[in-house]
Order: C-alpha cells, then sequence, then structure tokens
C-alpha cells in the first residue's frame, strides 16, 4: 500500500519573499512608537518569535496586552505596506518552485485579502493549488490551527505534507499535522536557532526543496 503523494506547503514572508530588510524597519517604526530601542537585522533574528507579543514585550521591556497588540499590529502594517513595493522574491524561488515535482500550496501569517493579490502581482499564482492568508484582523499568533485548516481545504493528510518555512513557528506547525519541515536561513530567524531546532536547514530554497524531497522520499 503506498501512502498519498507528497505535497509542498510554501511560507510566505522571509521564504519565498525577501521582506527581512522591509519586517525589521517596521518593528523598528512599532519600537519607536513607544520609544523603545531599535534592533538591527541581526538582533531581530535572534530575537524573534511567534507570539509577536511576547517578542515586542521581551524588546520593551514592558507587558503587550491584546489590546496594546492590536494597536502595534496596526503600527507594523501601516509601516510594511509603505515599502512592499520595493521587495523582490527571493533570489532562486522561482527555480526552487519549478524544482518541486508535485502538487504545492501557499499558506502565510499575512492577511489573506492583501496576500492573494501580492502573489498574484508576483506571477505566483498558478504554481498553487490553494493560497490562504490570515482570517483576522490582528495577526501575531502561532501557524498550527491555519495549517490545519489549509490542509482540510486541501483535502491533504498531514503525513503527507513537506512545509518549507523560515521560523520555529513553521516545524511546529508541520508536526502538527504528522507533516514534516525543512527550515530556511535566509528569512527571520538566526541560522543557529534553526540549526538547533533538529529539523532539515537549507541555505538556499532550491537546497530547502532537494532537502523536502529527499524527507519525503524516506517516509514513503
Amino acid at each position: 500500500m503506498t501512502s498519498a503523494p507528497p505535497h509542498l506547503v510554501w511560507d510566505w514572508n522571509g521564504t519565498l519573499l525577501n521582506d527581512l530588510s522591509l519586517v525589521v524597519s517596521a518593528t523598528n517604526v512599532v519600537f519607536a512608537s513607544l520609544g523603545g530601542p531599535t534592533v538591527t537585522p541581526d538582533e531581530h533574528r535572534v530575537r524573534f518569535r511567534r507570539p509577536i507579543a511576547e517578542y515586542y514585550a521581551e524588546v520593551l521591556g514592558q507587558a503587550v496586552d491584546d489590546d496594546e497588540f492590536g494597536r502595534l499590529d496596526k503600527v507594523f502594517h501601516d509601516a510594511y505596506r509603505t515599502g512592499l513595493t520595493t521587495c523582490e522574491l527571493a533570489a532562486d524561488a522561482r527555480a526552487a518552485m519549478a524544482a518541486w515535482p508535485g502538487s504545492q500550496s501557499l499558506l502565510s501569517m499575512w492577511f489573506h485579502e492583501e496576500l492573494v493579490p501580492t502573489v498574484h502581482t508576483y506571477g505566483l499564482t498558478g504554481h498553487f493549488t490553494r493560497v490562504d492568508g490570515l482570517r483576522a484582523t490582528v495577526g501575531g499568533g502561532h501557524k498550527a490551527e491555519s495549517l490545519q485548516l489549509h490542509l482540510a481545504e486541501l483535502g491533504v493528510d498531514g503525513a503527507s505534507v513537506v512545509l518549507i518555512g523560515d521560523s520555529i513557528d513553521d516545524a511546529d506547525a508541520a508536526l502538527s499535522v504528522g507533516g514534516r519541515a525543512v527550515l530556511y536561513t535566509g528569512g527571520f530567524t538566526d541560522p543557529a536557532r534553526l540549526r538547533a531546532s533538529g529539523h532539515p536547514v537549507a541555505d538556499t530554497l532550491t537546497d530547502a526543496v532537494a532537502l523536502a524531497r529527499e524527507v519525503s522520499s524516506a517516509d514513503r
């Protein structure tokens, strides 16, 4: 008896989309709004985590409750939108997508109504069997529940899934559905943190797809 064909789920921000500089800039706008410090890209990659409210609280040295995070999340996204047109795809994003032999989908924790037209603008919509973003009005949470809903809509068994993303939260989401993760060092998380997680790690997206093919073959 053979298992279901492997399915690849891509992360968007920090993975297919090279937006680290913009995210750090917008995050610093958030911190400045409360008189907080400025973080460098390297500092951001070491400290960033989900829930994002916890990351903000650590850097700011003060509690960030739900109401305050809702306000800060709006500050972040207003700043992010102003620079979005400057962002490019990761250098090998298109080649990496072309190297995967099976079905692919995209799951982001960015707002769905903004994600879908942006993916279309980059000419990528046809690569994916489904594109899902965040349906809520405030972001910042974990990805696991969104992945479960994404796969349910696709009718895909979690055990057949490999997720390529740039955060430990991406890996946790994949594990939550019985899938596998390959982590990419070019995004929001310090490479040492990714390697310490024990998951396969790649420095390029094409290498990430090669690893995804290996782990999916090993499971069959």
